[in-house]
């Protein structure tokens, strides 16, 4: 979603899919499609790309998402995490994990997609990373 909501500014080569009421028929498709499990992912020799299928719900830190964004493509509708989500998903890599690349990919997202910071700040504070959050604010700002 990075690199939807970024312009590709960001781009990723991990595709995860939260599958609701096919998962049984996931490892059939997927080999069928030539690609091989490697752990949780799954891989093809033709392509950079990985994909993973998490088990849902989905979620960003404690909070469970209910509602989506969708995208319309020539094979059907993409539900996708709303950008306010995604900014937060990539802060939770960074407030749990100390991982700076989800900072940087916040920052990208919440630059170029309009969303209710406050709604994001009272998550952050829900998950108790005031501090990063601060940093957060700072980086987008500019500084």
């Amino acid at each position: 979603m990075v690199s939807i909501y970024s312009n590709n500014e960001f781009e990723s080569y991990d595709l995860d899919f939260i599958m609701i009421g096919l998962a049984s028929k996931v490892d059939g498709a997927m080999h069928e499609l030539g690609f091989s499990k490697e752990g949780r992912h799954w891989t093809h020799p033709d392509t950079d790309y990985w994909v993973e299928f998490p088990s849902g719900p989905v979620q960003v830190g404690d909070a469970i998402i209910t509602e989506f964004a969708e995208r319309q493509t020539p094979f059907g509708t993409l539900r996708l995490l709303k950008p306010a989500d995604c900014i937060m998903d990539r802060l939770a890599s960074y407030y749990h994990w100390n991982d700076p690349q989800g900072l940087d990919q916040a920052v990208l997202v919440a630059r170029r997609q309009r969303v209710d910071l406050g709604t994001i700040e009272e998550w952050s504070r829900r998950e108790g990373a005031e501090e990063k959050w601060r940093l957060f604010l700072e980086r987008l700002e500019g500084g």
